[in-house]
């Protein structure tokens, strides 16, 4: 199954975002981008393992594809904004792309070449995909397993 690797500022809100889109069949958060081996998320948050905090996408082609979740993707977030994303500041919160064959890579710089040619200063990085460290298991599915707690303990 085809995957899509994003970085857009925190994870958790990526990885809430990308799992109600038609066609994703699973998603799950960690590191991709940097040069230590198996990080963790404190050492990805002092900024100097290079990593970007991303969401690692599976996805069905039969309902949903690439060029459509990079429109998503580009919708998402701010694309010109560097190294941040609202209170998120640091460069594991850039705006990424990480590509896995060249038909990925083609489509994500042509979306960036479209919004460039509208005006739009993107700041976007694309990177061939490495390698994904995927996060701790608390991160994984972290807003919807603490905005269901929330809730419940509101209806109580």
């Amino acid at each position: 199954m085809p995957k899509a690797i994003f970085g857009a500022g925190c994870f958790w809100k990526l990885e809430e975002h990308f799992r109600c889109i038609f066609g994703v069949v699973d998603v799950s958060v960690g590191y991709s981008g940097g040069t230590k081996d198996n990080p963790t998320y404190e050492e990805v948050c002092t900024g100097k393992t290079g990593h970007a905090e991303v969401a690692n996408i599976s996805y069905d082609t039969s309902k949903v594809q690439y060029k459509e979740l990079l429109r998503i993707f580009f919708n998402f977030h701010d694309p010109t904004l560097i190294n941040r994303q609202g209170l998120d500041v640091g460069n594991q919160y850039r705006s990424v792309i990480f590509f896995d064959n060249t038909e990925q890579q083609r489509s994500a710089y042509a979306a960036r070449a479209a919004l460039l040619a509208n005006g739009v200063r993107v700041t976007t990085e694309i990177v061939k995909f490495d390698i994904f460290w995927r996060a701790e298991e608390y991160h994984q599915q972290f807003l919807s397993k603490h905005y269901k707690n929330l809730f419940r303990n509101l209806s109580r």
